[in-house]
């Protein structure tokens, strides 16, 4: 059975091994690896370590960097925002030409995510607002433009417009895009 000690140990020694076969001797220096234990971990099979598994006490003494730590879980945090913003525009039906522009999306990964959805979904050209609806959506769309005097807008940006306007997440991207080609010439 293992334990967590074992299993912490058995996760340090296979990093070591990685470093001693990548040739990162530097690396397994700062872990305070001399000469006597590469030698141990050259000589290392996999069975020893299952075995090292099992074992209740541990050889390392751990601490913690938090400078480096920090600035770790903040770029966690970014990423599962990015990834939770991404989830939601394609839960709303987001074209791929947007998430491939705004995520790097492939094609594949697009359609993987998309599987989940109804059929039905995004097929052919959005439709697109009424005229008054149309012109809200402009209102807002420039007052974000004008703010940031930039016509880059995030995947927030888009859900915030069809959310105060109704419009599909489909048609902001289409008029928007259009509306951004126009205005940059």
């Amino acid at each position: 059975m293992n334990t967590k000690e074992g299993s912490l140990v058995c996760a340090v020694l296979m990093y070591a091994m990685r470093c001693l076969a990548e040739g990162d001797l530097r690396s397994l220096q700062h872990m305070q690896f001399g000469e006597k234990e590469v030698e141990a971990l050259r000589d290392l099979q996999m069975l020893d370590l299952s075995r090292v598994e099992a074992m209740k006490a541990h050889c390392l003494s751990v601490s913690l960097n938090r400078q480096v730590f920090w600035p770790m879980i903040d770029l966690l945090k970014r990423e599962r925002k990015n990834e939770d913003l991404l989830n939601d525009l394609i839960d709303k039906n987001a074209p791929f030409d947007m998430l491939h522009e705004l995520f790097g999306l492939s094609t594949r990964e697009y359609a993987a995510r998309r599987r989940h959805l109804p059929a039905s979904l995004g097929q052919g050209r959005p439709q697109l607002p009424e005229r008054s609806v149309e012109d809200e959506l402009y209102a807002a769309w420039r007052k974000i433009v004008d703010g940031r005097n930039s016509y880059e807008l995030n995947g927030a940006d888009y859900i915030d417009l069809h959310t105060k306007t109704g419009v599909s997440i489909r048609a902001v991207w289409s008029l928007v895009s259009k509306w951004t080609r126009e205005e940059s010439r």
